[in-house]
């Protein structure tokens, strides 16, 4: 019996095994058009996977570059890649090309979150109209932003002060400044999207930042493996581990949203972005083309709140550690606080036109920190042509904006802190084209102006207030920073002390 139930598996195995590859050879054909990029010989099934770290893809694709030159392929899976390096090549892929490179691929550890098929939202919706109407609303919005009794600046500004006084508590005593850091920018998103804040002993923020921080230390290699390998997500349980955080991060969001409805009266100014949303929902009501809908509603207050917080508070971090390793820069920032702004005002944003140090070591702290260092991925949506290469139809980008931020032909001293980057002879402020942290193009960061603001001014004030240096006894900390889909610093604890 045993012998027969084998022979009849047999066929059945070599049935699988041939369709495994038939499927493998359609998936990796597109690496035979006329002029691919060049790149490493995938293995069947696998492609890639074991050529390139998935827990430091920067670093892998460095190598490649180095072997294939600028615009190379590669097979994750059965996903054809075609990663972007050097500033001509980037600029060219997401300026000169960016009608034909402005697509998202779909990103099957996403789907598996539980949102409807309308709700695409604004970072990884598909290029098109829908898009075109989220991103517009978006800028509009954070741009024109009066919506509630204070401006955005404002907000900031009050966010910068609650901070400045947490960080007053510890008294000099040695401390991690990231969950502080977290805290006050999450608040900033709040105001934005919600039009409040929370104290930051608050049960429900210290709940979503561990959701926050418990999900940036998930494993970037299993994350990248189920996108690589959507199968994988079949395996009973291989979601939820995958997704657990994420999911959990979503009910908490929902529930906030949930009790932000009950409070929006359609017949007043609306309060922020979501009362403005709701008004946009309630305006299109009978128009299946609208992209304002509820579910995009969950979808774009998601990606606002957790693009717009983790980014910005990780920058902030690097900012604090690079001044307790520099100390001459952090004296140079220090005079000029005191000369523009003095002691006794706070920072305002009129202010950074006449504070170009600062400015440089703002710009420095992004470019040095290279915090988003692959960007988010594209997709091409018609077959296109890069330096010469032709990239077909449907296949996923990566922007390596990294090879642009450390580029040595570039930058002075492209792997060093070095703040005179951005600093002609005279010392004016200068940014040079190959300054690109927000990536470019029609997919470039929306909340980029958002960011600029909030980065002067809780630096500023934070400077303004205190100096800061590694507590007496610590080893001085590591500028290198630690990888996953955004580069943190390594932790390490700083002393302030007030001025």
């Amino acid at each position: 019996m045993g012998l027969l139930t084998g022979e009849a598996l047999a066929p059945m195995v070599v049935a699988v095994a041939i369709f495994l590859l038939l499927v493998d050879l359609m998936h990796r054909r597109i690496r035979w058009a006329p002029r691919y990029p060049p790149g490493p010989l995938p293995l069947p099934g696998l492609g890639n996977l074991l050529q390139v770290d998935l827990q430091n893809m920067p670093h892998s694709f460095n190598k490649l570059r180095h072997r294939f030159g600028n615009v190379f392929g590669v097979q994750l899976g059965w996903k054809p890649v075609v990663v972007v390096n050097g500033l001509a090549a980037v600029r060219e892929a997401a300026l000169q090309r960016g009608e034909d490179t402005s697509d998202r691929p779909p990103i099957p550890a996403r789907e598996d979150l539980g949102f409807a098929p309308q709700a695409q939202g604004v970072v990884f919706a598909h290029y098109g109209p829908a898009w075109r109407e989220q991103r517009r609303f978006s800028v509009s919005t954070m741009r024109d932003f009066g919506l509630g009794k204070k401006s955005l600046e404002q907000w900031v500004t009050e966010e910068a002060a609650c901070l400045c006084a947490a960080f007053t508590d510890y008294d000099g005593r040695p401390f991690s400044p990231n969950r502080l850091l977290n805290q006050a920018v999450c608040n900033v998103i709040a105001s934005l999207t919600h039009g409040r804040r929370f104290e930051y002993s608050d049960p429900f923020l210290c709940k979503l930042l561990g959701f926050v921080e418990a999900a940036g230390m998930d494993s970037p290699f299993l994350r990248e493996l189920v996108n690589a390998l959507p199968v994988l997500l079949r395996i009973p349980g291989m979601a939820n581990k995958v997704l657990e955080r994420q999911k959990d991060l979503r009910v908490l969001l929902d529930e906030l949203l949930a009790e932000h409805r009950q409070g929006w009266d359609p017949t007043q100014p609306p309060r922020d972005l979501t009362d403005a949303f709701l008004g946009e929902v309630e305006k299109a009501k009978g128009n299946p083309e609208s992209s304002f809908n509820d579910a995009n509603l969950r979808m774009v207050v998601a990606d606002l709140f957790l693009a717009g917080m983790v980014t910005t508070s990780i920058t902030l971090a690097w900012a604090l550690l690079l001044m307790i390793l520099h100390p001459d820069v952090q004296r140079r920032v220090h005079n000029e606080i005191d000369e523009v702004i003095g002691q006794g005002r706070r920072p305002e944003m009129a202010d950074q036109g006449r504070m170009p140090f600062t400015t440089a070591v703002i710009h420095e702290v992004q470019r040095f920190g290279d915090i988003i260092p692959l960007g988010v991925p594209h997709m091409t949506s018609r077959d296109t042509e890069i330096q010469g290469f032709l990239i077909p139809k449907g296949t996923q980008l990566i922007l390596n904006l990294s090879s642009v931020l450390k580029d040595e032909t570039a930058w002075e001293k492209p792997f060093r802190f070095h703040p005179e980057h951005f600093l002609d002879t005279q010392g004016h402020f200068m940014k040079p084209e190959a300054f690109m942290p927000f990536s470019a193009g029609r997919r470039a960061c929306l909340g980029e102006p958002l960011a600029r603001m909030e980065l002067f001014l809780v630096f500023t004030c934070l400077l303004q207030r205190f100096s800061f240096s590694v507590p007496a006894g610590q080893p001085r900390p590591s500028d290198h920073g630690v990888s996953s889909f955004l580069v943190s610093p390594s932790p390490y604890q700083l002393c302030a002390l007030p001025r």
